[in-house]
């Protein structure tokens, strides 16, 4: 039976972890016992995929639907070329710790597990405590041999850059980039459909299970880009409402903020999937044949053959593709 395309949202996928918290109930999300750290929002990998919650298809996985639907719902650009699964994961974090030191590998990185891609990533922070800060980056002139020296030595810190951050701060993080998310930031995640992550240090503290967690130094070294990956961050002040904002720009997606104010008529493309995610306010999306009310800490995967829609009431969204 023919399915006409619409917004689809998704139950979210809850992951404990050790720098997590609770922060992510604000949003209406359910919850389970222990300190969470991410909610998968919108996913379709091995270890968490998420299924629909609205309309005709509500119950099934992303993977069953990438399967059914196939590049008429996502595109022609929808889709991983090395394993065939939906390009992108979204997630929102809660750190009420700091997160480990850590690096992720690119799509070439030949000790990547079969099937899995690299990981490109962005973050747009959603709120964040006084004085909360970040690990972005190494400090200029650090190289590989500096820092297996400073890890060594126990002062792997005294190579990092920190930078503060507020809430509308966004930070773009190309694979190869030395990153940590620290205690008091919420955020909302765009990145490529992976789950590995190289820890370069951890606190010296314990995991959930109280043991401590697993460095990969030979890992991160090999990956990280010594001479920079194109990171870039920026402060997100909107000019007015209805027109977007470019945030990031990368090979796997790229990302705008945009100010709805009213009506703001849009469309999807044939090429790609949209995905909007709710920052703060309420609205709706309106569609031939339907409507969605919507909220802050909603994430919704539209089709790429939805065709024209409105986002209407008063609420700050993010919109990403597959470029």
């Amino acid at each position: 039976m023919a399915v006409k395309p619409y917004p689809l949202q998704f139950r979210s996928e809850m992951k404990e972890r050790v720098w997590g918290g609770r922060a992510l109930a604000q949003f209406g999300l359910e919850l389970p016992e222990g300190r969470i750290g991410e909610g998968w929002m919108i996913g379709d990998h091995p270890n968490g995929t998420t299924k629909v919650v609205n309309g005709e298809l509500a119950g099934r996985g992303l993977d069953e639907i990438r399967t059914q639907f196939g590049r008429e719902w996502f595109g022609s650009k929808g889709f991983s070329e090395k394993n065939g699964r939906f390009p992108l994961l979204i997630k929102l974090l809660d750190c009420d710790d700091d997160l480990s030191v850590q690096v992720h590998p690119n799509d070439r990185y030949e000790r990547l597990p079969k099937g899995e891609l690299g990981k490109t990533e962005m973050w747009y922070v959603l709120d964040a405590r006084p004085g909360a800060k970040i690990i972005y980056g190494l400090k200029p002139g650090v190289t590989r041999q500096t820092l297996e020296q400073a890890i060594r030595d126990g002062r792997i810190m005294d190579c990092l850059q920190e930078v503060p951050v507020e809430a509308g701060d966004s930070f773009y993080i190309p694979a190869g980039t030395v990153h940590a998310l620290c205690s008091g930031v919420l955020v909302a995640e765009i990145q490529q459909n992976s789950d590995t992550t190289y820890r370069l240090y951890d606190y010296n503290r314990p995991g959930l299970d109280g043991k401590p967690r697993e460095l990969h130094i030979e890992d991160s070294l090999n990956v990280i880009a010594y001479e920079g990956a194109g990171a870039t961050r920026m402060k997100t002040h909107l000019s007015g409402p209805n027109e977007w904002l470019t945030l990031a720009e990368s090979p796997y997606f790229i990302t705008q903020k945009g100010r709805v104010d009213g009506e703001w008529k849009l469309a999807t493309s044939a090429e790609s999937f949209t995905i909007l995610i709710v920052c703060d306010g309420s609205g709706s999306i309106v569609w031939d044949g339907g409507r969605l009310e919507t909220k802050a800490g909603q994430c919704f995967l539209l089709p790429a053959t939805l065709g024209e829609y409105a986002l209407t009431g008063g609420m700050t969204v993010l919109r990403s593709w597959a470029p």
